[in-house]
Parts: structure tokens; sequence; C-alpha cells
């Protein structure tokens, strides 16, 4: 589990800096004053979004990793429960973010 979040989590860094890029160069093109509201809702989310996964990865993630170093499977699962949790939490903050560009135009 350990060694695939660890690969996941490195694609995860790559996305957030071009999903980031992106959306400031978009903001920038026409102006944060002149963008529609669900763009800048999307940036807020998306930066909440950004705090909580390197709170995972800074946090629960790096436990999980000494725990499967010291073969603490109990709290190794327990990390991995946490992450999960944390996981889900950005996933409907992503629906949220998504939904802000339809409905908050």
């Amino acid at each position: 589990m350990a060694k695939t979040l660890q690969r996941f989590f490195s694609l995860v860094w790559v996305t957030i800096v071009v999903l980031l890029l992106s959306g400031l160069a978009m903001l920038m093109g026409v102006g944060m004053k002149n963008a529609p509201a669900g763009w800048h809702a999307m940036l807020g989310i998306g930066l909440v979004m950004f705090a909580l996964f390197g709170h995972i990865y800074f946090g629960p993630f790096r436990r999980l990793k000494q725990a499967v170093v010291a073969a603490d499977w109990r709290e190794g699962a327990r990390r991995a429960k946490q992450i999960a949790t944390l996981s889900t939490v950005n996933l409907v903050l992503g629906v949220l973010a998504i939904g802000a560009v339809f409905f908050l135009v």
C-alpha cells in the first residue's frame, strides 16, 4: 500500500502544479475582477484541496511509511484508513469545485 501510494502521490504533486498554473493562467487571462464567481470558488476550493493533500502527504502518509519500516501493522492500518478518509474528503471537494463552475456562473 505504501509503495502504491508513493507512486500515486508523485503523480498528484505533478497534477497539483499543472492545475494551479493552468487555473491561475485562465484567471489572469480574463482578470481576477472579470472572472466568473465559479472560477474564484474553484480556485479557493482547489487551494483547500492542496492544503489537505499536503497534510495527508506530510502527516498520515509519512507515518504510514514509518509504520511499514517498523512492521507496526496496526499503526499502518490506522494511517491507511486515515489517508482513505481524508482522500474521500478531497474527492468530495473536487466534485464541489467542478460543480461551482457550472452553478456559479
